[in-house]
């Protein structure tokens, strides 16, 4: 007879194959289950353990005998892929709350490998008990094992909400779960919040638990990932090294890493900052070192001296595994079902489990209770008429025959014992209303009775059990008929949980329902885009100083003292180098921006406080930490406003060194990009000197260096794009040059005068109405006499009489004094001595201080302190014959005009 042959279509088969094969992926390995947070191989590994009491009480066992149980009864799956999944277990690096108690190397947070399992010991730590809590009273279905020799717990009865509690990670079939570990004390406050409150949603419950609690600490910056996590299940979590910026006695500053991101490793992690310093790709790092120890963890990280340290550190953040991204996707088998789950979808399962859990112990426990109050009661009723029980048994020729006849045989006594008892009224009227017979189990108990228990001593604890199991009884009724009661009994079930492993913090806060959060390991952080740093920064007075090799700091306006002129001044620490000098210095707010002029005709735009913050004797930082500086470019100018000035009635005003002016609306300078932007066309050989602000209806002063100076309407300067050179502004003689330029403002002019600066340290005071207003590209008027004495022209301001003159010179040092005590002299005069010079020293910058604060002038005794960078005594003022001297001969109107 032939055989039968049948048609498969291989499509068919693979797609139905293919889809087993997924789900037996998904439910049986790599996914957690959401009522215990576990898989399928560590709800195994903790119940071997168990069943070889292995518990925290008892001593280690070998990792080898629990890996052998596991496999050989529940896991037919191979040892290395076990001990992996127990290792992890033990790890407090992975685990926020390790399960496992491991003794001997369990591997570390350098990725090092555990050693093998013949080496190390394993038992369960006390939380782990409380996952496997009341598993023998039938609170979880059992299922057979892959041989169906054994059977095992389908589900532990945990009273923890371990699936947050230490998350997951698992990779299966077209999916993958990611749940990050959370603190206990947090989760066990909004699971009490949830059974107070049932109709509680996400937002609320996220006052209770603030964000992911990781093994290893770090930061977790700003809350708008970790909201998305709660809400949809899904969300993306930055996560940021724990760091500190260190300085040495010598100045240097070091970066120091105490804590990293969860699930980094700390080996590859330093390797790769180590490559990007060798292949160039991050500057400013010099050396690095791993002082980690069992104490904590330590990475030092030397910056270089010329690059500031936070700067580096907002690069490695960038560049390095010391800033991560944590992606957060919580998928767990809910019902024999993958299932991406919400914060709440979470804590609502946990507190079902319990509920199922709770009512299936209390049925347990009130069948145990009713069959031993059932024996207690044929006990106390068989001691009653204990002389007919003893005839009877006497006169039975086996034990079967005495059962027998005891269950036969009708007994007084079950009403007067339930009165002894103390039952309820109607419990013993229905006691009365016939004899009491016993049953099977009943009679066995009685011949298995001792006869020690026919004492009155042991009658009375007959009748004390008795009294105690209806209590027993009654309660576990209540609960189970009532499911407040039930839900009470989770609760404090709960707070148990917490004042008992909860961290210290969290302990003492009462009922638990609101308050404490506990003691997080990982700090929650505002992130930079929600919370401006501008809303953390002072809106006060700065002084902002830059050096000729682009450094720059910023500093309190306050820290100089005010001293008469004439004084050697206060040390600032502004240069690295002795040949690094001054070159520009203002006063502006914390809050203004700053636009940055380079000698190139390119501009940056920065915030006040954006620059580093400094003290007088602590030197500036490097310009190139902050701007993105070609080769050879350097910061030549700097323009502060408020945002509110920025309409088509201000303008930008720049000047170059050889007498070119333009003017450009300052809302074309709003969006600068990273690498800047062209403020203006410099051809070669000439470069960007000064820029000013102007409201559209000033004189414009440019000062040149030989001691000339022109005034004309700012307006003979037509608005101009940013690419524009500009027009000729002043004329120049041979060798002379324009060193800045001022804006006037002819309602004013009467209130300011204009204060000229020469190199030697000498200055003066010259009413504005004396500079009469020209044609621009003239040669101007004399606005100082220049001469080998005085030496050539620094700068020009504008001041009034209740302002302050700040002085820089060349070696670092900076006097304040008030303008008030600086002579008011003509035009063409050499000026009086501002500041005590030493050799080779000279005067590099200076800058009005609009908001002077009373100062008293330095004693005799602050001169020694000089050095140190204290106040020194001011000298008098120099005699009738420096503060007046005399005008030349030469027409000093006439001269240079055109």
């Amino acid at each position: 007879m032939a055989e039968s042959k049948s048609t498969l279509n291989i499509e068919d088969e693979m797609r139905s194959s293919f889809l087993d094969y997924a789900m037996s992926v998904i439910i049986s390995r790599a996914l957690p289950d959401v009522r215990d947070g576990l898989k399928p191989v560590h709800r195994r590994i903790l119940y071997a353990m168990h069943q070889l009491k292995n518990t925290h009480t008892q001593a280690y066992k070998k990792s080898a005998r629990v890996v052998g149980d596991v496999i050989g009864k529940y896991h037919p799956h191979g040892d290395s892929a076990v001990y992996d999944a127990l290792v992890r277990l033990a790890q407090d690096f992975a685990m926020r709350y390790p399960l496992v108690d491991g003794q001997g190397n369990f591997g570390s947070i350098d990725g090092d490998s555990p050693a093998a399992m013949r080496y190390t010991e394993v038992r369960m730590q006390k939380l782990a008990s409380e996952l496997l809590a009341d598993l023998e009273k039938q609170t979880v279905d059992w299922v057979p094992n892959y041989d169906e020799k054994e059977l095992e717990p389908g589900v532990l009865p945990t009273k923890v909400p371990n699936l947050l509690l230490n998350g997951a990670v698992g990779i299966a079939v077209g999916m993958a779960t990611n749940i990050p570990p959370h603190n206990l004390t947090e989760l066990l406050d909004a699971s009490i919040a949830l059974i107070d409150d049932p109709s509680i949603g996400v937002a609320e419950l996220c006052s209770y638990v603030k964000g992911p609690d990781f093994p290893t600490g770090g930061v977790i910056l700003g809350t708008a990932g970790i909201r998305s996590a709660y809400l949809t299940g899904r969300g993306s979590v930055k996560v940021r090294a724990r760091c500190e910026i260190e300085e040495d006695k010598k100045g240097r500053e070091s970066i120091i890493v105490t804590e990293i991101p969860y699930q980094v490793n700390k080996t590859r992690l330093i390797e790769r900052i180590a490559g990007l310093v060798r292949d160039k790709k991050l500057e400013g790092i010099s050396d690095i070192q791993d002082y980690s120890d069992r104490t904590g963890m330590r990475i030092w990280i030397q910056v270089k001296k010329d690059h500031a340290a936070q700067i580096v550190l907002n690069k490695l953040y960038k560049m390095s595994d010391l800033q991560t991204s944590f992606g957060v996707n919580m998928i767990a088998i809910v019902n024999g079902r993958p299932e991406v789950l919400n914060l709440e979808k979470c804590l609502r399962h946990f507190i079902d489990h319990r509920r199922t859990v709770v009512t299936r112990r209390c049925r347990y426990e009130l069948a145990k209770a009713m069959a031993r109050r059932e024996i207690v009661e044929g006990l106390g009723v068989a001691v009653d008429s204990i002389d007919r029980v003893i005839e009877l048994i006497r006169g039975s020729k086996d034990p079967d025959e005495a059962k027998a006849k005891l269950m036969a045989e009708p007994l007084d006594g079950f009403a007067k014992f339930l009165e002894r008892c103390e039952r309820p009224a109607e419990e013993i009227e229905k006691a009365n209303q016939g004899p009491y017979r016993l049953n099977e189990r009943q009679a066995k108990a009685i011949l298995d009775m001792r006869l020690q228990r026919l004492t009155g001593l042991e009658r009375d604890k007959v009748e004390g059990e008795y009294r105690e199991l209806c209590e027993i009884i009654g309660e576990l009724e209540s609960i189970l008929t009532d499911p407040d009661k039930l839900m009470a009994v989770i609760r404090e079930e709960l707070l148990a949980i917490r004042y008992e492993y909860g961290d210290p913090e969290g302990r003492d806060s009462g009922d638990g329902a609101e308050g404490s959060k506990g003691s997080r390991r990982t700090e929650l952080m505002a992130d930079e885009l929600e919370i401006q740093p501008i809303d953390l920064v002072a809106d006060e007075s700065m002084v902002v100083m830059i050096t000729a090799q682009s450094y720059v700091k910023r500093l309190p306006t306050d820290e100089y003292r005010v001293q008469n002129r004439g004084g050697v001044g206060l040390k600032s620490g502004s240069r690295r180098d002795d040949d690094d000098q001054i070159i520009e210095l203002f006063e502006a707010s914390a809050h203004a921006f700053v636009l940055l002029f380079t000698n190139t005709g390119r501009v940056f735009r920065k915030r006040v406080f954006e620059f580093p913050l400094g003290t007088r004797g602590q030197r500036p930082k490097a310009l190139v930490n902050f701007l993105d500086l070609k080769e050879g470019e350097q910061i030549l100018e700097m323009v502060a406003y408020r945002e509110e000035e920025v309409d088509d009635d201000h303008f930008v005003v720049l000047a170059s060194r050889q007498g070119y002016i333009k003017r450009t609306s300052l809302s074309e300078f709003q969006n600068i990009r990273s690498s800047g932007l062209i403020a203006a066309n410099v051809v070669e050989g000439d470069m960007l000197i000064d820029a000013k602000l102007t409201n559209g209806g000033c004189d414009i002063i440019m000062a040149s260096r030989e001691g000339q100076a022109i005034r004309f309407d700012e307006a003979d300067v037509r608005p101009m794009g940013r690419t524009a050179r500009g027009v000729r502004g002043m004329g120049l003689r041979d060798g002379d040059e324009v060193v800045n330029i001022l804006v006037l403002d002819r309602e004013n002019e009467g209130e300011v005068g204009f204060l000229t600066v020469c190199e030697k340290g000498y200055g003066k005071r010259t009413p504005a109405s004396e500079y009469r207003s020209q044609s621009r590209s003239g040669l101007g008027l004399k606005t100082i006499k220049v001469s080998e004495r005085n030496g050539k022209v620094v700068g020009m301001v504008k001041v009034r009489e209740a302002d302050q003159l700040m002085v820089v010179t060349s070696q670092g040092k900076i006097i304040r004094t008030p303008v008030a005590g600086i002579s008011e002299l003509g035009r063409a005069t050499q000026g009086v001595r501002l500041i005590r010079l030493n050799d080779e020293e000279v005067v590099v910058g200076l800058a009005r201080v609009d908001d002077p604060s009373d100062g008293e002038e330095p004693t005799e005794g602050e001169a020694a302190a000089l050095a140190e960078g204290e106040a020194a005594p001011a000298e008098a003022a120099d005699g009738p014959a420096e503060d007046a001297e005399a005008e030349s001969g030469a027409d000093a109107d006439g001269e240079g005009e055109q």
